[in-house]
């Protein structure tokens, strides 16, 4: 990847946490805690799943495949956590600006790394090998998902649009 398209991924995943901020713009307490029918995340979930991924995940995975030669990265097991942890409970305010932060971070990381740290690599359990230059894309990817079900939550819950067929939750 060279630095133009770098660049150009680095400024779509800093932009996530203000994409979802504005989404959840206008909803009340309890719409932010509401499920769809067919499962998946609540808006507080997703976003506290996002900060977790993003400081237990993404932020773990860039560290120590910077300092370790290659390292075994654990699997991150999103649904488990967000009910350990009840998501739903937790205020989204907090979880929105606590992901803008860890986020922040992680691409400040990204964008100061040397051209030959991009093929360092390690063992990412049930993924296999992943480059430093694989991070990146793999959090865009997850933020589209997210995304994507976010979208249509939020299409549900202001509009009363109905939820597509299959949901799923996007984990990591």
């Amino acid at each position: 990847m060279n630095r133009r398209e770098l660049e150009s991924l680095l400024l779509t995943l800093e932009s996530t946490p203000a994409l979802i901020a504005r989404g959840a713009e206008e909803l009340g307490e309890e719409l932010v805690r509401r499920q769809h029918s067919g499962g998946g995340f609540s808006l507080a979930e997703h976003v506290w799943h996002l900060d977790a991924l993003e400081r237990e995940g993404s932020g773990v995975r860039i560290r120590r495949i910077l300092s370790e030669q290659e390292p075994t990265l654990a699997d991150f097991e999103g649904d488990r956590l967000a009910r350990e942890r009840v998501y739903r409970d937790r205020d989204l305010e907090d979880g929105l600006a606590t992901f803008a932060i860890a986020r922040n971070r992680n691409v400040r990381k990204l964008r100061a790394i040397h051209n030959s740290d991009w093929k360092r690599r390690g063992k990412q359990d049930g993924i296999g090998t992943v480059a430093l230059e694989d991070i990146p894309r793999m959090m865009a990817a997850h933020d589209r998902a997210h995304t994507s079900e976010i979208a249509d939550l939020l299409a549900h819950l202001k509009e009363g649009k109905p939820f597509p067929a299959q949901a799923s939750t996007a984990v990591a």
